[in-house]
């Protein structure tokens, strides 16, 4: 297990400021907090009035209204249902690794409090749960305080263990509630079985999956004799990297991530993969645009 401190730049937040996160889904109308839905009635704020139509509650006439206009109007109210935001990041011993900058984790853990912030601007839920053989729970709360927190445990999280999603998917999903906005953040270098079984898992829910690799692997960025250290179960090859090499291993990359994409789509989950080289910003960035443009 790894229990270094690790590096989380955060400055990033303030430039989310500009955006919302869109939900796109129903939600259950078991919760409540800050989603706004126009009815008549009791509510958090007073979005306007409307006429009185037969079957309306007596007790919404604004009387004083009727003293003006000799009308009877009735008060709409803005009522609040919120979703509750899990996010699961991957924190197995392959999401150390890094060829230069942040460990695929440290990355991830900047995805992961970016979306956090982001539900908080609704007062919505939410909660960080890391992952690997099992499930390091979080409970889900509210505001920004609860964010400093978070930030600091994943600042000082343990990493270590084997990916094992499939298993760790079936123990979180007994702690969802309701239909709910989950997030997971992995490198995904696990059985694809496994990771498919995940998505269809939590597909009852609004899905994003998140693939964070380190650029070498993501390109294969190195050839010659090389030593390849399998970072989960600590197996090493001595190999010589050439250009056949990197072309097969590029094959069964791109045949891997196909598959995740595949289940994604098969689920109506959202994908995205990014390269740990990608600045934060731009991947919000791309995320956010493509929510808006459905």
């Amino acid at each position: 297990m790894t229990e270094k401190r690790h590096s989380i730049d955060v400055s990033f937040l303030k430039e989310l400021d500009r955006f919302s996160f869109m939900v796109r889904k129903r939600v259950s109308s078991v919760y409540a907090g800050s989603r706004r839905s126009i009815h008549s009635g009791k509510g958090l704020d007073t979005r306007g009035y409307r006429e009185y139509h037969w079957g309306d509650e007596p007790r919404t006439i604004d009387w004083n209204a009727y003293a003006r206009t000799e009308k009877l109007y009735v008060r709409e109210f803005e009522e609040s249902k919120s979703l509750t935001n899990h996010i699961l990041l991957d924190a197995s011993n392959s999401m150390e690794y890094s060829s230069d900058g942040p460990t695929k984790f440290e990355y991830g853990a900047m995805l992961a409090i970016g979306f956090a912030y982001l539900v908080t601007k609704d007062n919505d839920k939410f909660t960080i749960s890391t992952f690997a053989t099992d499930v390091s729970f979080s409970q889900p709360k509210r505001g920004r305080k609860y964010l400093l927190r978070a930030i600091d445990r994943l600042a000082e999280a343990e990493t270590g263990g084997k990916t094992s999603i499939e298993e760790c998917v079936k123990q979180y999903e007994k702690a969802i509630r309701s239909r709910s906005l989950v997030i997971i953040i992995s490198d995904f270098l696990d059985d694809p079985k496994s990771i498919e079984s995940a998505i269809y898992r939590l597909s009852v829910h609004e899905l994003i999956v998140i693939q964070v690799m380190d650029k070498t692997e993501k390109y294969l960025q190195i050839d010659g004799l090389a030593k390849l250290t399998d970072m989960e179960s600590g197996d090493e090859l001595q190999t010589y990297v050439s250009k056949n090499f990197q072309k097969s291993y590029q094959e069964l990359l791109n045949d891997h991530v196909y598959r995740i994409q595949e289940a994604c789509d098969h689920a109506g989950a959202d994908f995205y993969q990014f390269s740990t080289d990608t600045p934060v910003f731009d991947a919000f960035l791309e995320t956010l645009s493509s929510r808006r443009r459905w």
